[in-house]
């Protein structure tokens, strides 16, 4: 086919999807169907598709066609949002914030002021943290039942950054790391970046499936293990203790390093045994205080064998060098006065109220969460489009993501993650009843 028809075609189809001409979710003809309608060999038909699938225009899925992507949507259905939109409803980020925190950190800012160690806080701080600060962490974590030793901790600027200090650390480009098919975005973001191979590990009833990661060790040289035992997001499993003790056996089996990452662990009252203190001496842990305290507050700690310490080390100095000391002193003071438990308390009761109003007015839908978590996760039927969904939600002023952003595996489900945290109750029970509407016209 000579090039300048080939072109043609694509420009057409693209000028046809940007004008609505075809409508968002229109399944195109099969690869076959246009090839023997345009007089194409097949390969070429294939690779009309894919330009079109590499402009972000056309989503194919396997076993049901091509189809026409909403251009209307930011790039990973509102992750990459810079800002959200005047006026609309953010079911897209999670960031939790209770009456009465402003307060706080006026006190705090107040407190700092009046310290005699203020001078110090303008310098550079040890690219691992102040000894008192990752105490501090220590001891909270011996709270939650993680028993760490303070050289074992090292301050991050955010559960992000720990999670892209212990990637960057401990493998190189290149390197398999598995995960489970649907996870957490960020850490997509973050492999890619690093040009690490994510391999999916299928979801079982309560977590992974464990006996297909027991088979891809086999096959695969992986090198690590990236999963939230505790609260996993998007879908909101507490990994129960007999499959925390099957993954670490395989992991001994496989010499494979564990990327425990716990930021939504807070929320779980009396959880199974962590896994760095089921496997301590090939776990790496990962938190920080950006959902039990304030977002904008960017501290967060990872918490590893010691002889991995150096490793991690080195690269918080090649990227950050340390953490902000005011923003660490602040973290430190509300971690030793009670201050971050009591949060913690309070921001549990808060989800828990805001999944019961969910399951209260989403009653009789297909809902995936923990009854103490800031997520849900809705499986739509399977002839309706995430896509239109979503669409439809924003024009309602409400935002939302789709499976996309989450998913490892080539299948992307269609379903879609509303956060709860991040506006009023009373809005979102709103919220909620719109979105019991839109998607009950599917059912």
């Amino acid at each position: 086919m000579p090039r300048s028809r080939y072109k043609t075609l694509v420009d057409a189809y693209a000028a046809d999807i940007r004008s609505g001409r075809l409508a968002p979710g229109t399944r195109l003809p099969t690869h076959r169907q246009l090839a023997t309608q345009e007089g194409l060999a097949l390969v070429t038909a294939s690779r009309v598709y894919a330009e079109l699938e590499a402009m972000g225009l056309v989503s194919g899925e396997t076993g049901r066609g091509t189809f026409v992507r909403e251009t209307l949507l930011a790039p990973g259905q509102g992750i990459d949002q810079k800002d959200v939109a005047v006026g609309m409803i953010d079911l897209n980020f999670n960031y939790p914030s209770l009456p009465g925190q402003a307060e706080l950190l006026r006190t705090a800012l107040r407190q700092l002021a009046l310290s005699g160690d203020l001078e110090a806080l303008l310098r550079y701080q040890p690219h691992a943290g102040r000894s008192h600060v990752r105490a501090s962490v220590a001891r909270h974590l011996l709270s939650r039942g993680v028993e760490v030793t303070a050289e074992q901790v090292l301050i991050v600027n955010g559960a992000q950054q720990g999670l892209a200090v212990t990637l960057m650390a401990l493998l190189k480009p290149g390197d398999v790391i598995a995960a489970d098919a649907l996870t957490y975005s960020g850490f997509k973001v973050l492999a890619e970046a690093l040009h690490l191979e994510i391999v999916a590990i299928p979801s079982g009833a309560q977590g992974p499936d464990l006996d297909a990661l027991e088979k891809l060790c086999r096959h695969r040289a992986v090198r690590a293990v990236y999963c939230m035992p505790t609260l996993h997001n998007p879908l909101g499993w507490v990994t129960p203790l007999a499959q925390r003790e099957q993954l670490v056996a395989i992991a001994r089996r496989h010499d494979l390093t564990l990327i425990e990452d716990a930021a939504y662990a807070f929320l779980v009252e009396n959880p199974p045994r962590a896994l760095i203190d089921l496997a301590p001496e090939r776990t790496v842990y990962v938190s920080g205080l950006s959902k039990n305290i304030a977002t904008g507050l960017r501290v967060g700690f990872i918490a590893a064998p010691l002889e991995r310490v150096p490793a991690l080390e080195r690269v918080i100095r090649a990227t950050t060098w340390n953490t902000p000391g005011v923003m660490t002193a602040i973290a430190c003071g509300w971690l030793d006065d009670g201050t971050v438990t009591l949060l913690e308390e309070q921001k549990r009761n808060d989800a828990m109220a805001r999944q019961a109003l969910a399951a209260e007015v989403l009653k009789g839908l297909h809902c995936i969460g923990h009854s103490a978590s800031y997520f849900l996760w809705l499986p739509l039927p399977e002839d309706v489009r995430a896509d239109q969904v979503v669409v439809e939600l924003m024009r309602e002023q409400i935002s939302v993501t789709s499976a996309e952003p989450f998913a490892v595996a080539s299948h992307v489900p269609h379903a879609i993650r509303l956060a709860l945290g991040s506006v009023d109750i009373d809005v979102l029970g709103q919220a909620l009843k719109k979105i019991r509407q839109i998607l009950g016209a599917y059912l």
